[in-house]
């Protein structure tokens, strides 16, 4: 028995379709709800989706089709033209498609499209005929010559828009619309010369060669450099590659009873529960999105076309209630029709996502757990991202220069380039970097990575800028028509003043408004709520988060502390939800004012008795330091790490600070250098460091643990609940660490019996050394917890420096040749190898001590990829820095909501 062949191409048209909304994997994002929409009854224009697979196919047998690809395509291609009773590329009754393409995940501008495809001189004397619009079916021509030319056959773009652009100079026109058909006969018979000078060959007229080559092209495009870097700045992975969607062409140019248009079920900037969207009569769906033309808001069609504007208020809703997101869509109104060519989940600011999840609750649309799932955990530190101080703009009387459309949230300020290439050179610099474009295209998408804002003078709200940096969080100000750019002069002119390229400028993506000159930033409404500097009652944005936040705590089961070293980082983190602090590191209490003299003064004596006169001195600075933390966490607990770093790192490196150093503790410069090249070390990573230094010098020790266990002390005289934990650094051996805690437990019973009183406390370690975690049950059975940092893990595990890996580690994971790992492991853990020792750690712990606490601490703990690790692990808590809290506790919630799923 034969096995049944694959299927390759899925049909949809006159209301059946063979896909459905839940083969994305398959017929990618577009085909898919292409073929749901069918479904549902909507007016989608017929066509058919070659699968993902083919792609894949495709791409790994160097552009060669599976067997049978090109007989279903066709087979599919007479079904089409049956359906609609014409042919492609006749001529008399010519059929005209469009060629786009459609991931299982959303990857806007990123890969090609054709539109207009199958006209040739001969389908276009028919179209002539068929339409009695002349102008109409040359425009057609002149817009399929030029995407055909550029996506298909890698003509530049710049060389048509040239040719365009002489045309209606030489005609006195201004825009696209007014070309006649004479003046468009023209632009063709220079854009087919332009063709011919790059191919080497006549612009074809065979209608099938057309759609194989743009199929061709398409699938291509999967591996473009644009794709290929919004895949992993969008961390898109594991999918086949896209699907080629083939559907009837429907036209928003045929004259002004005609237009395309680009909308949204909510506002994509904020989550208003509105109807957004702008369209463009007499024009094709490019000319919305690339800004060529400034649209008209999507509530000025009523007054065009009340019936359409009607149906398209209704199809909005059914698409919410169909697909329960907020969705993007795109349509054409083809001579008072309506046609939906797309729908998609919208990308969406932050803002927008927590908004508009919280409503959808609210509205009885989706479950409290949907929301917390959906929105995206990396993003959620734009949230508390600077705004525009505009109590200062008022007070100074700054006026804005221009102003365009609100296109992307959020305040920015910096110095201005005009190109992208310009704009990733100055922000490896260091500098603040604002885009400043005519319009952005897909290939501008690395300069707009690495700005803090983006400004275009032309562009709507759908155009590739607004689009592009909403999904990014990044803010922007598009269609600033009064900005005049010369980006070959590198300056800029707006209403009368002139900028050049590294001059500031400032924009507020929440109003549109730009200024040509540096404008201070100031914490986002979030922050000021927390700070006590606005009132709850005036922030919608605060009561969004604050019910969204209770959904997280309802649903999370694993705790979130913060690396915080002074109260003022405690208090921060306690007011985005730290439940304790996970990482205290003492270090960095020294380097203050006269401490660092103090440190010094220890680290340079000779005796038992000099070092212990400087650590007397510094014991009161600790112990204040850590009364501030305890009283800012007000009974949460507070996990301490003595010293770890080498003590060369608190001795001075240049002449200078030699010099004042020796002065002010009365030594020569010479016994400084002399002790510096004492302790030098070839590597220090694994050198004097860690409880090692208390092994040696315990009295290091015994003061850090009086100045924790007195501060607590202090602490509880005042009422307040403390929960100190001592945790004894860089443990390779059970030995060390029950050496230290016995000379910490001294410590404790001394100063108890000082005081007249105890507090609860924990003893524990850092488990970072490889050989820890493999010994994990013995250091278990002295040790109450363990905290595994994970980033001296990393490097002893991998065998490789963070400090020094810059120079290889871009290509094992950045190079896709390569991809050695999937991601940078000083980012996300590991997990098939620090992520081993992790787990054997954590079950070698619980086998002698079931009540062990385990957390992480480092930056590993803000990530969210590693806390769904470490909630498969069954770590007590993760720890990360102050503003990475509240991604973490989402990371957290959504970690839960996953495990449930994988268990049921």
């Amino acid at each position: 028995m034969k096995s049944e062949k694959k299927k390759f191409v899925y049909f949809f048209g006159n209301g059946k379709a063979e896909g459905r909304a839940d083969m994305k994997n398959l017929l990618g994002g577009k085909g898919a709800n292409l073929a749901d929409m069918t479904n549902i009854g909507l007016p989608v224009p017929p066509g058919f989706t070659i699968t993902t697979e083919a792609c894949a196919y495709f791409d790994e047998h160097k552009g060669a089709y599976p067997e049978g690809l090109r007989e279903e395509v066709i087979s599919n291609l007479r079904a089409l033209e049956k359906l609609q009773g014409a042919k492609l590329g006749d001529k008399k009754n010519p059929l005209l498609v469009s060629v786009r393409s459609g991931a299982a995940q959303s990857m806007p501008g990123m890969m090609d499209t054709v539109l207009n495809l199958g006209l040739n001189p001969d389908s276009l004397e028919a179209l002539i005929a068929k339409t009695n619009n002349p102008r109409f079916a040359w425009d057609s021509y002149r817009r399929f010559i030029q995407m055909f030319g550029d996506v298909v056959m890698g003509v530049p773009h710049e060389e048509f828009e040239r040719a365009l652009q002489s045309v209606k100079d030489e005609n006195g026109k201004v825009f696209d619309t007014e070309l006649d058909v004479e003046n468009l006969k023209e632009v063709i018979k220079r854009y087919k010369i332009i063709y011919k000078k790059f191919t080497d060959e006549d612009f074809p007229v065979d209608p099938e060669y057309q759609l194989f080559k743009a199929i061709d092209a398409v699938f291509n495009s999967w591996n473009n450099d644009r794709a290929i870097k919004y895949r992993m700045m969008n961390d898109i992975r594991g999918l086949l590659g896209t699907a080629v969607n083939v559907q009837c062409m429907v036209f928003g140019n045929m004259g002004e009873t005609s237009g395309t248009g680009v909308a949204f079920t909510r506002d994509p900037a904020t989550g208003e529960n509105k109807f957004f969207g702008e369209y463009l009569m007499n024009a094709q769906g490019e000319d919305v999105v690339a800004g060529i033309r400034t649209p008209q808001t999507i509530e000025t069609l009523k007054n065009v076309n009340p019936k359409v504007y009607d149906q398209l208020c209704d199809i909005r809703l059914t698409l919410e209630k169909t697909y329960h997101d907020m969705q993007d869509l795109e349509f054409t109104i083809q001579e008072g029709k309506l046609y939906m060519l797309q729908t998609r989940n919208g990308k969406r600011t932050i803002f927008s996502w927590l908004r508009s999840q919280v409503e959808m609750v609210d509205e009885g649309l989706i479950t409290k757990e949907t929301a917390v799932e959906r929105v995206p955990a990396q993003e959620f530190n734009k949230l508390f991202a600077p705004i525009l101080d505009q109590k200062l703009i008022k007070d100074l009387g700054i006026k804005p220069a221009t102003k365009g459309l609100n296109a992307s949230p959020g305040g920015a300020c910096g110095q201005i380039y005009f190109t992208a290439k310009d704009a990733e050179q100055a922000a490896a610099l260091g500098k603040d970097v604002l885009l400043v474009r005519t319009e952005t295209s897909p290939e501008d998408i690395g300069g707009m990575a690495v700005s803090k804002g983006v400004i275009t003078s032309r562009g709507g709200m759908t155009s590739h800028a607004a689009v592009v940096a909403r999904g990014m969080g990044c803010p922007c100000v598009s269609g600033c028509g009064e900005i005049v750019i010369d980006d070959r002069k590198k300056v800029l002119t707006v209403n009368g003043s002139t900028l050049n390229e590294g001059d500031y400028m400032a924009m507020d993506g929440f109003t549109g408004e730009v200024y040509t000159q540096k404008v201070a930033v100031k914490p986002s409404e979030i922050m000021q709520v927390l700070n006590g500097t606005m009132r709850e009652s005036e922030s919608k944005l605060y009561q969004n988060y604050k019910k969204f936040m209770s959904y997280v705590n309802e649903i999370k089961t694993m705790g979130v502390r913060t690396n915080a070293d002074t109260p003022v980082d405690a208090h921060h983190a306690v007011l985005l939800g730290a439940e304790g602090v996970g990482l205290c590191r003492t270090e960095h209490m020294f380097f203050g004012g006269n401490r660092i003299l103090s440190m010094r003064k220890m680290i340079l004596a000779d005796t038992i008795g000099q070092r212990e006169a400087a650590l007397a001195e510094l014991l009161p600075m600790q112990r204040d330091d850590f009364y501030g933390i305890f009283k800012e966490l007000n009974g949460l607990p507070v996990n301490i790490r003595l010293l770890d770093p080498p003590l060369h790192e608190f001795l001075p490196n240049d002449s200078t600070t030699r010099h004042e150093t020796a002065l002010n503790l009365g030594i020569t410069q010479e016994e400084i250098s002399q002790k510096i090249a004492k302790l030098h070390e070839f590597n220090p990573m694994l050198g004097f460091r860690g409880c090692r230094l208390a092994v040696v010098y315990p009295e290091i020790l015994r003061m850090q643990v009086r100045a924790i266990i007195e501060a607590a002390i202090k602490a509880k005289n005042e009422g307040i609940e403390v929960h100190p934990e001592i945790m004894i650094p860089l443990v390779g051996i059970y030995k060390e660490f029950v050496f230290c805690k016995e000379k910490a437990l001294e410590v404790i019973e001394k100063v108890f019996e000082e005081k007249h009183m105890k507090v609860d406390y924990k003893i524990g370690t850092m488990i970072e050394v490889p050989r820890a975690a493999i010994t994990a049950d013995e250091i278990a059975k002295e040790a109450q917890f363990f905290s595994f940092g994970t980033n001296d893990l990393t490097q002893m595990t991998c065998g490789f420096s963070r400090d020094d890996a810059a120079s290889f580690l871009t290509h094992y994971v950045g190079d896709p040749d390569k991809q050695f790992y999937d991601y940078d492991p000083f980012s996300t853990i590991d997990a098939d190898g620090v992520g081993k020792l992790v787990k054997m750690a954590a079950g070698l712990g619980r086998s002698v001590r079931p009540d062990i606490k385990l957390g992480i601490c480092g930056e590993h703990g803000g990530d969210p990829k590693t806390i769904e690790f470490c909630q498969e692990v069954g770590l007590t808590y993760v720890s990360c820095s102050p503003f990475r809290v509240p991604i973490a506790r989402l990371a957290a919630a959504q970690a839960a909501l996953k495990a449930k799923k994988s268990t049921k």
